[in-house]
C-alpha cells in the first residue's frame, strides 16, 4: 500500500502516442505544429532564410492548407521516430528541461526526424513540392536542430496539460 508521501513522489510516465496523438489533443497539437512551422520560417534571415521562406510561400501558394495537412500526416511518422528520445529522457533525465536534452542529441534527433521527410519527398507525385524540398534539403539538418528547442516546448506543453 502507497503512503500518501510515497504517491507524491511517484510518476506517471506517458509515451508521445499517448500525448500527442490522442483524439482529444491531436487537433492543439497540429494548431501548435503549424504555429511552430510559421515562427520558425519567419525567424529565418540571410540567403538560406530567404530560400526558406521563399519555398514556404510557393508551398502555401499551391496549397494554402499545406502546413496544417502536412502537420497532421506527418505527426504519425514523427512522433514514433521522436519516441525513442522522449523514453530516454524520462529514464535518465526527467526533472531536467527536455530542451536541454533534445539540443544535447540535436544531430540524431534531426536525421530521426529528416528520415521521415526523406521518405515522403521520394514518394511525392507533386514536382513543386518535391522540387522544392531538394532544393531545401542540404540546410534542413541546421533548420530541424534550431526548431527542436520550440518542438521541446510543444512537447512539454501537452505532457503538462
Amino acid at each position: 500500500m502507497c503512503l500518501p508521501a510515497e504517491r507524491s513522489r511517484l510518476t506517471v510516465t506517458r509515451t508521445l502516442q499517448e500525448i500527442l496523438l490522442s483524439p482529444e489533443r491531436r487537433p492543439q497539437v497540429i494548431e501548435d505544429c503549424q504555429q511552430l512551422v510559421d515562427d520558425e520560417v519567419s525567424s529565418k534571415d540571410g540567403a538560406s532564410g530567404l530560400l526558406v521562406k521563399t519555398s514556404y510561400t510557393i508551398a502555401k501558394t499551391v496549397r494554402p492548407d499545406i502546413v496544417k495537412h502536412a502537420s497532421d500526416s506527418l505527426l504519425d511518422d514523427f512522433v514514433p521516430r521522436l519516441e525513442p528520445f522522449f523514453a530516454s529522457y524520462q529514464s535518465e533525465a526527467a526533472g531536467a528541461p527536455l530542451e536541454k536534452y533534445f539540443v544535447d542529441r540535436s544531430d540524431a534527433i534531426a536525421d530521426a526526424l529528416l528520415g521521415v521527410t526523406d521518405e515522403r519527398a521520394e514518394q511525392t507525385s507533386k514536382a513543386s513540392l518535391k522540387k522544392a524540398y531538394e532544393k531545401l534539403r542540404p540546410q534542413a539538418k541546421k533548420h530541424v536542430a534550431e526548431a527542436l528547442p520550440n518542438l521541446s516546448k510543444l512537447i512539454e506543453k501537452h505532457a503538462t496539460a
